[in-house]
């Protein structure tokens, strides 16, 4: 690939970066008649729990996924629980706030990660939280979900091999922003061989973990999900690697506030015997040159890149810190013909998802795809540290960054054998995002 700006060496910003959020109700539609009404009470285990499993467990579960950081604050799996949140559930999905997701609304159906709540599911949560939250009868509840994170600790499953920080670091009482690596190497007892990467799930640490590129294996950033490569698709993993862990630390600096962090990540390779068609790359689509006025709500930039070879896109993930606005994402075929990959139009730093596309997208060799992204520089974002400032691109949380990560795989499938020898010519490398 072709990138119009040349990137340096601080973006290797593999941010893999689930869920994301704010996407508020149309304007001038009151809560009441957004969404229609039932014509009976539902009840909790009849009508609320699938919705629920559906849509909200995977998060609000006992001993809840880390998402970069991002932990829901309880399990919506008993009704005792969740009839004491009822007026909360029922404010957040009225406002579309939750689930968090940040694509539009148009794209509804195009990613298979999205968490979009239909407008009978959310007036079915409205109606029970208004009449009363009934229970109604636990027979009627499908059999609960099962969830990995409940035995193994791990929303991936038992993993084959986790690697962490060698030991605990301290991020100490006057660190605002801190930038610092570390190299852990996986002995030959841990790798013994080269492997073919399944999944991997990222666990920071401590709270103080704003994100974390771990060449090569991948990286998070608030609310990024752990990477699940579909069946037949996946990386490599060499023996002998030494994993380079570049923490970002983001805390209020302060007497009292320091805090421990040994952030580690938990790794599932394919077995023996299973095939891997697809080799999995990615590229990031980097703004370096861009530089924000001071009070400007509304400042975009715009970077491309040229495809050289003919690829599938599997995903995309925007990437901007506090004052990060909207993103899209065009193609532009050799042909001349343009359409939208994905729109994001409010943009949340707090939950930084990847879109994993239900079917990739063929863009054959000469496609131009144009990234576009925006940013609030005024006191009217209640996130920005200093609407009197310009700003240009920094590593520090305070200033900000622009990035379009894209993860993509070859169009003809390949045949590689997991626990066979791996070609030398597949090098292991990280990759962006995550999905299924």
């Amino acid at each position: 690939m072709r990138v119009r700006e040349a990137l340096p060496l601080v973006s290797m910003l593999a941010l893999t970066a689930l869920v994301a959020a704010c996407a508020t109700s149309a304007p001038g539609a009151s809560a009441d008649s957004q969404f229609a009404s039932l014509d009976s009470s539902p009840t909790f285990y009849a009508d609320v729990v699938p919705i629920l499993q559906q849509n909200c467990q995977v998060c609000h579960m006992e001993n809840g996924q880390n998402l970069g950081g991002m932990v829901a604050p309880v399990a919506f799996t008993s009704y005792d629980t969740t009839k004491e949140w009822a007026p909360r559930i029922a404010r957040a999905v009225r406002t579309r706030q939750m689930p968090p997701w940040d694509a539009a609304l148009a794209h509804k159906g195009d990613f298979s990660n999205e968490r979009v709540l239909e407008d009978s599911e959310i007036a079915t949560l409205l109606a029970w939280a208004q009449s009363g939250t009934p229970a109604g009868d636990p027979a009627d509840a499908p059999p609960p979900l099962e969830f990995d994170m409940a035995t193994s600790g791990w929303s991936i499953g038992e993993p084959d091999l986790i690697v962490q920080l060698n030991e605990p670091y301290l991020v100490a009482d006057d660190v605002e922003d801190q930038y610092i690596n570390f190299d852990v190497e996986i002995t030959a007892e841990q790798l013994p061989e080269d492997r073919w990467i399944k999944a991997v799930e990222f666990r920071a640490g401590s709270s103080a973990v704003h994100h974390v590129i771990a060449n090569p294996i991948g990286g998070i950033a608030p609310g990024v999900e752990p990477r699940v490569f579909p069946d037949g698709y996946g990386t490599v993993l060499r023996k002998g690697t030494s994993v380079s862990f570049n923490m970002h630390y983001h805390k209020e600096p302060g007497e009292g506030t320091a805090v421990w962090d040994q952030t580690s990540v938990a790794i599932v390779f394919y077995k023996p015997g299973e095939i891997i068609e697809h080799v999995v790359e990615g590229d990031d689509l980097g703004m370096f040159r861009f530089e924000i006025p001071a009070n400007d709500a509304n400042y975009s930039f715009h970077t491309e890149v040229t495809l050289d070879k003919d690829v599938n896109i599997l995903w995309m993930l925007p990437h901007m810190h506090l004052r990060g606005k909207a993103a899209l994402y065009e193609i532009t075929l050799p042909g001349g013909e343009k359409e939208t990959l994905l729109d994001v139009p409010t943009y949340d730093f707090n939950w930084q998802h990847t879109y994993a596309l239900t079917e990739p997208v063929f863009a054959p060799a000469g496609t131009k795809i144009d990234l576009t992204l925006w940013w609030d520089n005024s006191a009217a974002n209640p996130h920005n540290p200093d609407p009197n400032r310009s700003v240009r691109f920094g590593r520090p949380t305070t200033d900000e960054m622009g990035f379009g990560f894209l993860s993509y795989t070859q169009v003809e499938p390949q045949r590689f054998v997991a626990g066979e020898e791996i070609p030398a010519e597949l090098a292991g490398r990280s990759v962006v995002g995550g999905g299924n």
